[in-house]
Order: C-alpha cells, then structure tokens, then sequence
C-alpha cells in the first residue's frame, strides 16, 4: 500500500468513483464531503435530475466492478417519446439496435452504490459535513470547517483532486492564485423538478421505456422513468419573460399554463402546484476553465472542471471518463503527479469543450425540433443508413451517446454529416425519393473524405 495519501474533495459521483479507482491502486484516500450523508439524511432538494446512464458511463462502472450493480436499478429507454400540443404521441428511437439505450437511473442511489463500493476499500474513509474554505497549495494543506460544531482545522494534502461541482471551492483557490482562465456561462432558462406518481399497484402510468419530451419551441417539459413505477419530470423555462418562472407565480397560473401546454400531462401530475412551489428553480450552466492543476499538487474533475447543460445526458457519463483518462494516465506514469496530471488535461481538454457545446446544441433540437417533420424524416434517415451501413455510417447522437469515440471526434464529424442530411431532407418531400447508395456516397465525399465513417 502506498503511504502517500490522497484527499478528495467532493464525494458526489465522480469523487466517490475515483476514490474507488484510486483504492484499487493501493492509495488511501480521505474524501472530505460538505452535505450530510446521504443514506442517512434526505439532501435532494427537489434538483436532482435523473440520470442518463449510457456507454461511457457503463465503461467506467465496468472498470470498477459496479455496472451490473448500477444497471439493476436502472431503466433501459428506448427513445424519445414526443407529446405534441393535443397529445398525440411520436416514437423516435435512440438507436439502430435493440442495445442502444440510454439508462434512466436515480442520482441518489448511483450516489449511495459509489459511496457504499468505496467505503468498502480499508483504504477510504469519507467524511461529511467538511466544508473547505481554503487551501495551501504549496504546503499541500486544506482547511475544513466541520458543518456540525462550527470548529476548523487543517489537514495534510499533499495531493488533491477537486470533484466539488460545478461552484467548486477547490476552483475558486486555484483562481486565487492568478493566471487562471474562467468562462461561466448560464442559459436564460432555469428548470424546476415535478413529479408523475406511480399508478396504483406501482403502474408506470406512461411508456416506461422512453423518455418523455414535451417540446414547446423555448421551452419544454420531460420525464425520465423510476423503478417504483413513477415519473421523474423537469421543466425547462425562461427565468423571465412570457412564458417564464416570473410569471408563473400563483396556482392559477401554474394550472393554467400547464393545462394550455402540457394537456396530456396535468391529469398524472396530483401534486403539480405542490410540486412547483415547494422544489427550488434551479440554475443551468456551462463551466470551461483551465488550467485544471497545480503542479503536481491538485487536479479538478468532473465539473469542477468543466461543468456542462443536461440536454446531451452526458454529465455524469463525462465525469465518469474522466476518471477513466485519469486511471490510464497512472497506469502510464504511476504517481509523477505532476506528469499525470498535465498528461491528462492535455488528452481531455478539447473533448470537455466539445460536450459542453454538443450540450447547448442539443437543447436547441430537443426544444425546438423534435416535432419538425424535416427533424423527423432526417432522424430516419439517420437509422436506415446506420443499418444499411453499419459501423460505417454512424450519426453524431450515436458517437457521443453509444461510442467512446472522442467527442470532439463527434463534434467535427457530426456537424458536417448532419449539414449534408439537413440539405438533403429538404430537397424531397419522402425519404423513399432518397437513393440510400447515392446518400451515403454524397454524405463522405462533402463531409471531408468519409467524415461520418468511424
């Protein structure tokens, strides 16, 4: 066992992954942590968004012995579910192949499955309610304020991984110290977490293996499945303007705005005003920063390093690979800290940058164009090639989602292949007026000599 012990600030999902990865490496490490225990106190607040677990995700659970855990208490879904105006429902599957799903899984019990692995290891031990409010770099020393007594102290940390969150305490030292680059960016919308109770005898009251979309061009409502049978729903809304959370300050007006939107939705929703006005609006925001270490002292991960929007499901999937690059790079360069972590920054910068756009992009055609019929006709066109072509066609949303391919990788490929199919749906009034040969052919030669060819 390695003497040298590490720190972790954050026991959310990434720190509590990495930690693992770390033990399995013979590291010990002490997991400072601000909230509560989660399996003993309930800290969700009304904001925690499922999750969307898919194959890179899947990957690092694998690495670490828990993806048959974690995909027990998951559910497989399918495709997007879309509900127009008058209720009327439209099927759009993810992918080509029965194994293309995404996973919708609770954020709370990913959270207690990674806490329970790691403190499972001799090698973890997490503390919570430590706050950090400062931190020595080149002492290697962090100060902690314990949330129950109020008292302070300082403990060794020769080394430290920041997986604090987006508003990241570790970040916010490292900014302190100068030469630090910092682009924040919040979207005009917030969103606000509801709920659609399970049916009696815990029916799923909706398409279980699916995720709900009611998109309204600026704004839109979706739900992702739970295990017992409920709904987990979120709105995405301007903060102000008409319609905005401004306005939506009174039961009257959340029913009214609600009935006229989401008609199909209201007669699930027996706490819908209860809902509202109890749980939080939450923010939304893109983090890139950089750089992301201290020498070979102190590392960000996870969003502390490069917070993205949830409009791709691929936040915590991001977090994940990044403890996958991070265990590569010590397997590579052992604990030459400083090594490591340049190395790693250097391989997973432009790919973070990458998502975090992805996402915002992504918002975009979930908001405003699922309901398009060109949408429609280009996503079908997307699965007859991936089937007439498979591994040789595969669309922007199956690279990053289903691949582990790069995303910046998915990003320049998937933009101009998406341009291409975008200009050809246009042309024809039906996809059989499309010749799939000729299609293909035209998509690798104006994509840059085979840009949507993995």
């Amino acid at each position: 066992m390695r003497k040298q012990p590490i720190t972790i600030i954050g026991a959310g999902l990434a720190g509590s992954l990495l930690a693992i990865y770390l033990a399995k490496r013979g590291f010990r490490v002490e997991v400072y942590e601000r909230r509560p225990d989660m399996r003993k106190t309930d800290i969700s607040a009304g904001k925690s968004i499922n999750l969307a677990l898919s194959t890179r995700g899947i990957f690092a659970l694998q690495e670490v012995g828990l993806a048959e855990t974690v995909l027990a208490q998951a559910i497989p879904m399918r495709g997007r579910m879309i509900h127009d105006p008058h209720g009327e429902l439209t099927f759009q599957p993810y992918g080509k192949a029965e194994h293309e799903v995404i996973n919708s899984v609770s954020r709370r019990d990913l959270n207690v499955i990674l806490m329970d692995a790691a403190e499972s290891y001799p090698e973890v031990r997490i503390h919570f309610q430590q706050r950090c409010l400062g931190i020595d770099f080149d002492q290697g020393e962090v100060l902690l304020k314990d949330e129950v007594s109020g008292k302070t102290r300082t403990v060794a940390a020769p080394v430290i991984f920041g997986c604090d969150g987006a508003y990241s305490a570790v970040r916010l030292e490292m900014q302190k110290r100068g030469r630090f680059n910092l682009h924040q960016f919040y979207l005009e919308h917030g969103y606000k977490e509801l709920t659609i109770p399970p049916g009696p005898e815990g029916k799923f009251l909706m398409e279980k293996n699916a995720l709900h979309i009611w998109p309204r061009h600026t704004y839109m409502l979706i739900a992702l499945p739970n295990l017992d049978g409920s709904f987990t729903c979120t709105l995405f809304l301007a903060f102000e303007g008409e319609p905005g959370f401004a306005v939506l300050d009174s039961p009257a007006a959340v029913e009214t705005f609600f009935r006229r939107q989401f008609p199909d939705a209201v007669p699930l929703m027996p706490t819908l005003v209860e809902d509202f006005f109890r749980n939080p609006t939450g923010d939304l925001v893109t983090i890139k920063c950089f750089p992301w270490h201290v020498g070979g002292r102190a590392l960000l991960i996870g969003d502390a390093a490069h917070a993205i929007v949830p409009f791709y499901g691929q936040g915590m999937n991001c977090a994940f690979e990044d403890c996958t690059i991070l265990n590569q790079c010590i397997e590579e360069f052992g604990d030459e800290w400083e090594r490591v972590f340049r190395e790693y920054a250097q391989r997973r910068k432009e790919d973070t940058d990458a998502i975090a756009d992805l996402a915002i992009e992504n918002f975009i055609e979930m908001r405003d164009r699922v309901a398009d019929p060109k949408f429609r006709m280009k996503k079908e066109l997307e699965l007859r090639l991936e089937r007439q072509f498979p591994g040789r066609f595969i669309s922007k949303y199956a690279m990053v989602t289903f691949s582990r391919l790069p995303y910046s990788l998915a990003l320049r490929k998937g933009q101009a292949q998406e341009a291409v199919l975008w200009e050809l749906c246009q042309s024809v009034e039906r996809l059989d007026d499309l010749q799939l040969e000729e299609v293909f052919r035209v998509v690798q030669e104006r994509s840059g000599n085979g840009a949507s060819a993995i």
